[in-house]
Parts: structure tokens; C-alpha cells; sequence
């Protein structure tokens, strides 16, 4: 019964909010792709090739959770090679990267949390093993994979700070939904201990480490040695490259750099907003504030030294890392809980985050216990990109440490990787598809 209850109220929602999505989808192009995959449209894609292979379905979000798993899918590959790996995303941004590393005829939209739009996509591919990247609870898609006889898995399983009170405060109803779940693979022991506090079984509870640890590194764009070689044609430098920055962080970021450009008259700024829909207000934003600024999509090698590039661009960014003197990663002036800092740490290159990180509270603990990252209130920020920017034996180290920090904490994609083979080996036979169709 509590079933029915949420999905009437989900559709519920989901008429009174229509204004809204119709909007976003109008005004910003979001939410429209992938629309009929969404409410359980298999595409032909998929179906023609269902049943050739048995399926592991692997969901991540968005972005970031697509760049976490990517190290994680690769490694399914190899170990399962008699097996499909398809992949899930829920934002657009999410899509296109996943499309870009593991193919277009492996990677479709998460279906909307109702049960018809879910029985399609179980009846069709019959996965043996579901995937769920960090805490995606969806309460009919667990109970309806459950029901199909799929083995279900939560990886890189975490409760954010943030998170945590609002989980509490419903943990009588997430105690069913978490019984779905045959295994949790928690980032560290507290994302245990509250798992387990909110009903999960401790049986099915490990501590496998952060995947993000174990981004699986691409080939670079075409766009990195051209850029590297005007750098250098031009004398310009030294370069910050801005990364992830969300709605109120782009001010704070353009004042700093007018500071560094006191000093450093050819200094250059990457700058790269989270969310695609924002790109052209930024570029706005950055010529009100009266620097210079070319756009990525636009830029014929002009000059850059004393300017701004905005990236308006996806999955680019984690490459261009490498180019910076120091890298800023966003989310983190205001609270929104910040964004990943292992992506330029992997480069070797200085990092600076503002004081919100909650969502990555104890990657930056890692950091900072080892002097990798330097922590900053806003109105701290110039300050510590002009100490850093005058200390290059200290920056080089600096950076050196962040690498150093990354290549200690490996691990977890292999770790994962064998607690999903051990219950893989341990599921049983898949049942018929109609299990799942016709279970209310």
C-alpha cells in the first residue's frame, strides 16, 4: 500500500511541477533528451540486441558519478567479458560522457521512478546485476529489480553531511527500501555506520573506499596541445584554471583575478561553469566585469595572456587541469558542498577549494592531513593565489603532494570489483521477465 501511496504522490508532483520542467526545457534545452526513454521507451538500440548477452546495469547520476564508475565499468569489462554493461544517467551532461567512453548503443536514461516505465526496461534486458552508484534510492526501481531477481548493489555508497538529517528523520520508511539492496560498498566506515543506523543489514555492509580515487584516465582532447602551444607562442601565465564553479562563485573568482592580473599582467583564466545552461551568462558576467574573454567554441588561437577562456565545453575539463599553475575547484565559495578535487590532483597541480566541501568532507581531510589542498575563505582567495603564484618550489611541491595523496588511496575499483564478482557468483537464476511485469 505504501507503494501505491508514493507513486500516486510522484505523479502527483510531477503535474504540479510540469510548469517548471516545461520551462527548463524550453528556455535551457534541459530534461527534453531522452524524454520517452525516461517513461519506458526501450530504444530499439537496446532491444534488438536483448538476450544476447546476459546484463549488468549500472546507474550513475550525473557527471560526476559517470567519471567515478568509469574506472569501475572498464574493469566489468575485463572481469565479466560474457556479459553487457549497460549504463544509466540521469542528466544530460552525465549522457553525453557516458555515450563519449562506453558507446552510444551502452548508455540509455534512468527510467522515472514508476513501475510501468521500470517493468519495460526489466522485462527487456533481464539484468543479473544492478548497479547503484553512491545513494540512489528509488523506491519502486528497488523494489521491482529486487522482484525481477536481479542481484542489487550499491557502490561508492555514501550519506553526505548534508544529507544525513533528512535521512534520519525518514529512516522508518528507507528500513524497507534498503532491504531491497543485496550489498552496500561504503567510501569509508561512517558512510557504514549510518547506512546501518538507517536499517541497512550489516551483513551486506563493507567499506571498499572511493572509487573517485580510481577515475579512469581518457585520451586527451585535441584542444590540450593547442592551447599548451599558444600558451607558451605568447609567453602567457600563469594559468588558473576554475573548475565546476556554480551561480555566485564566478564574482568572487573575476575579483581574485583581477588581483593576479595586478602582478601577473599575462595571467590567464580557464573558466569552467558546472552546468552547460549557464555558460552564456557567464561569458555576460565575465565581459561585464571588464576582462577579456573568448569562448572555447569560438576561439581561432587569439591571444589569451591577460584573459579569460570560458569552457563551454563538457568533458574537457578534467584534461585542461594539467595546464595550470593552480586549479580552483568549484562548489566550494558557497555552500553547496563542493566538487571533485581529485581530477587536478591527478595532474600533480596546486589545489584551492573554499570553505564548503561537505560532500567530499573526508577526501579533503585526506588532503589536507598531508598539506595537498589549501582550504579558503572568499575574501581569502586573491591572497592565496598570490602567495602560491610566488612560490613556485612550494606550488610544484604542493602539487606534487596532491599526486602523491591520489596514488596512496587507490584501491577501491578493484576492491569493488571483487565484492561484485563474489555475489554475482552467488546469484541465482534468473527468473522469467514476467516476475518483474507483473509484480504489484
Amino acid at each position: 500500500m505504501i507503494y501505491f501511496f508514493y507513486t500516486l504522490l510522484l505523479g502527483l508532483a510531477m503535474l504540479l511541477t510540469s510548469p517548471y520542467w516545461l520551462y527548463q526545457a524550453l528556455r535551457h534545452g534541459k530534461y527534453h533528451a531522452g524524454f520517452l526513454e525516461r517513461l519506458g521507451r526501450v530504444p530499439a538500440r537496446l532491444a534488438r540486441k536483448a538476450n544476447l548477452q546476459p546484463v549488468i546495469w549500472v546507474h550513475a547520476v550525473s557527471l560526476g558519478e559517470v567519471l567515478a564508475v568509469s574506472g569501475l565499468i572498464g574493469s566489468m569489462r575485463c572481469r565479466f567479458p560474457k556479459h553487457r554493461v549497460l549504463v544509466t544517467t540521469t542528466t544530460d551532461t552525465g549522457q553525453f560522457v557516458a555515450r563519449t567512453r562506453f558507446g552510444e548503443d551502452n548508455v540509455f536514461y534512468f527510467p522515472m521512478d514508476f513501475p510501468f516505465a521500470i517493468r519495460s526496461y526489466l522485462r527487456t534486458l533481464q539484468p543479473e546485476l544492478i548497479v547503484l552508484a553512491e545513494t540512489e534510492f528509488w523506491p519502486n526501481f528497488l523494489r521491482l529489480a529486487h522482484a525481477s531477481g536481479a542481484k542489487v548493489a550499491v557502490v561508492n555508497a555514501r550519506i553526505s553531511d548534508r544529507s544525513w538529517p533528512s535521512y534520519r528523520r525518514f529512516r522508518f520508511l528507507l528500513k524497507t527500501m534498503l532491504a531491497q539492496v543485496d550489498l552496500f560498498l561504503a567510501q569509508t566506515q561512517q558512510d557504514c555506520d549510518r547506512l546501518q543506523a538507517l536499517g541497512a543489514p550489516a551483513g551486506r555492509l563493507q567499506v571498499t573506499g572511493n572509487l573517485k580515487f580510481d577515475i579512469a584516465q581518457t585520451s586527451a582532447p585535441a584542444i590540450l596541445e593547442t592551447l599548451r602551444d599558444s600558451l607558451a607562442s605568447e609567453n602567457a601565465g600563469p594559468v588558473l584554471v576554475c573548475g565546476s564553479t556554480l551561480e555566485g562563485e564566478e564574482p568572487l573568482l573575476l575579483a581574485a583575478f583581477h588581483r593576479v592580473r595586478q602582478e601577473h599582467t599575462r595571467a590567464v583564466m580557464i573558466l569552467a561553469p558546472r552546468h552547460p545552461e549557464r555558460f552564456s551568462e557567464v561569458a555576460n558576467l565575465v565581459a561585464a566585469s571588464g576582462l577579456p574573454i573568448v569562448r572555447r567554441s569560438r576561439w581561432q588561437r587569439e591571444s589569451l595572456a591577460g584573459g579569460v577562456l570560458l569552457l563551454d565545453s563538457i568533458g574537457e575539463l578534467a584534461a585542461l587541469y594539467v595546464l595550470a599553475d593552480i586549479a580552483f575547484v568549484g562548489g566550494s565559495l558557497i555552500p553547496r558542498g563542493g566538487h571533485n578535487i581529485i581530477e587536478p590532483a591527478l595532474h600533480g597541480v596546486a589545489i584551492v577549494v573554499g570553505p564548503h566541501t561537505e560532500n567530499f568532507r573526508d577526501v579533503v581531510a585526506q588532503f589536507q592531513s598531508r598539506n595537498a589542498v589549501r582550504v579558503v575563505a572568499p575574501d581569502k582567495l586573491a591572497a592565496q593565489l598570490l602567495e602560491l603564484l610566488a612560490d613556485g618550489a612550494e606550488r610544484h611541491a604542493f602539487g606534487q603532494r596532491a599526486q602523491e595523496t591520489v596514488r596512496s588511496l587507490l584501491g577501491a575499483a578493484a576492491r569493488t570489483i571483487g565484492a561484485l564478482q563474489e555475489l554475482l557468483a552467488a546469484s541465482k537464476t534468473r527468473p522469467a521477465p514476467a516476475k518483474a511485469a507483473h509484480n504489484h
